[in-house]
């Protein structure tokens, strides 16, 4: 591993720890002393993307974490939860065992990931998505979180979302 402030191949590993997606190493420079982290983890085949207008990407970790970022600006989800969100996302994507996948169905892997982590966040990105043109594609998509039911004990309104 070479160091990147020096760029010198000798460094040595001060700790190592794995949270069974990546394992995690801290390393010192043996010559200039400079300490970094470096990570391990299992690298996924994962297929390309065929955009809506038909242009072809490679899968982007970082773009999907950005997504997830954004749809949970100022949302109590934890930078834990978003990652754990992005690592089942990317595993679904690489156990479909495609070359390629259309970006319609990477979106809605996202969107139940949304769906579990934060309502508002899934609405947020829901919105933007799936291109909402008016309010009535907003209630819909709140409607498919569920709707209010009724408490067969108190007759009460009650939210099952």
């Amino acid at each position: 591993m070479l160091c990147p402030k020096c760029a010198s191949e000798k460094s040595s590993v001060t700790d190592s720890r794995g949270d069974g997606g990546a394992i995690r190493r801290r390393r010192e420079c043996q010559d200039c002393g400079f300490r970094f982290t470096t990570y391990e983890r299992v690298e996924l085949v994962l297929p390309g993307v065929i955009k809506k207008d038909g242009r072809r990407e490679a899968f982007d970790r970082d773009k999907l974490r950005r997504g997830f970022r954004r749809a949970c600006e100022k949302r109590p989800v934890s930078a834990e939860a978003i990652d754990s969100a992005v690592e089942t996302v990317e595993k679904r994507m690489a156990e479909l065992c495609v070359k390629e996948i259309d970006s319609r169905v990477l979106g809605e892997a996202v969107m139940d990931e949304l769906r579990r982590l934060d309502k508002i966040a899934y609405v947020r990105f829901a919105s933007v998505y799936r291109e909402f043109s008016d309010v009535s594609q907003f209630v819909d998509a709140l409607q498919s979180l569920g709707s209010p039911t009724n408490d067969p004990d108190t007759g009460d309104k009650v939210g099952n979302a």
